[in-house]
């Protein structure tokens, strides 16, 4: 049995019984005006974090959500789009888009403006998503790429990028590793399946993201998850695991690399009222300005810019 089929063994388990915080971090589903969320769908929350970020989802938008879990997340986006098909969700596993389709009727049954048609649920995985070329303004999945060894990430990620429209945006949460995960859990497809031994660092994860050409990550939440500890795990010191939120932009790379925000601002403190680096950045005097990793790198070379450290929290703004 390969590592994809032991991971579809597993979730078909959990559809069936829910496991109560299998993946999820010490946080409550997304809170939405008017939005009630089935107990069994909070339950099915097979996530590290969220995927759902309210500023992002204006003008209606088509959603495509890999792995559909107990339809939570799928049910948070048909908030937001609320139209036949306006959210479709890809699921293998048979057992999972049975419950998740039970779940959404009781959805129904509970929000007013909510109709199961906002939500298409097909039959399918991350290597070959059923949908045309261009054709989705987001691609989100939640727990999910971490799952995949890395020829199989890079498959998912070129598929990705197929079906997302030009300035189209892929929203993931995943659990990534403070420092490389040891082969021997590696090989552990059981503890791949439960999100804890394919995380990769936070410096691969990016890398993969910018390989397959998005051209600006934005950093939304990066915060502990789980921690490996020696005895259980079989190391020689505690192995912190961490969830980490993004947003990445098909957007083409500029000449220069990639636009990666994880929170760091630029501060003037020289003499004028504003620094002009000729470079398309004016920063005005004692006002901090939101940068990208790599301008934060180039101003730093400047002894009246103030460069503060990443935050790992960003939501828009600033300058690249």
């Amino acid at each position: 049995m390969t590592y994809l089929e032991t991971t579809a063994q597993f979730y078909s388990d959990v559809a069936q019984t829910p496991e109560v915080g299998l993946c999820c971090v010490q946080s409550t589903p997304l809170q939405l005006p008017g939005l009630k969320i089935p107990p069994i769908m909070a339950q099915m929350n097979y996530g590290c974090g969220t995927t759902v970020h309210p500023n992002e989802l204006v003008n209606s938008p088509t959603v495509l959500y890999v792995g559909v879990g107990g339809g939570l997340e799928a049910l948070q986006f048909a908030y937001f789009s609320r139209r036949r098909e306006g959210v479709i969700a890809i699921e293998p596993v048979e057992k999972m888009r049975e419950v998740a389709i039970a779940n959404l009727k009781k959805a129904a049954k509970e929000n007013d403006w909510f109709q199961e048609n906002f939500v298409d649920i097909r039959n399918g995985d991350a290597f070959n998503l059923p949908v045309a070329d261009e054709s989705v303004d987001f691609v989100a999945q939640n727990c999910l790429f971490n799952i995949f060894e890395p020829e199989d990430l890079n498959r998912a990620l070129k598929e990705v990028f197929r079906v997302l429209k030009p300035g189209g945006r892929l929203l993931m949460s995943d659990p990534i590793a403070t420092k490389p995960i040891p082969q021997h859990l590696q090989k552990d497809e059981r503890l791949r399946a439960i999100c804890l031994s394919g995380a990769l660092t936070y410096d691969q994860y990016i890398k993969h993201l910018i390989d397959r050409g998005f051209g600006q990550i934005e950093i939304r939440t990066r915060r502990p998850y789980r921690l490996l500890d020696n005895h259980t795990y079989q190391l020689d010191e505690p192995l912190l695991l961490e969830s980490l939120d993004t947003v990445s932009f098909k957007v083409p790379i500029p000449q220069d690399g990639a636009c990666v925000f994880t929170g760091k601002t630029a501060i003037y403190h020289g003499n004028s009222e504003f620094f002009n680096d000729k470079a398309g950045h004016i920063l005005s005097k004692g006002i901090p300005v939101s940068v990208c990793d790599k301008t934060a790198s180039n101003l730093d070379q400047f002894s009246d810019i103030l460069i503060t450290d990443s935050t790992w929290h960003y939501d828009g703004g600033g300058c690249c």
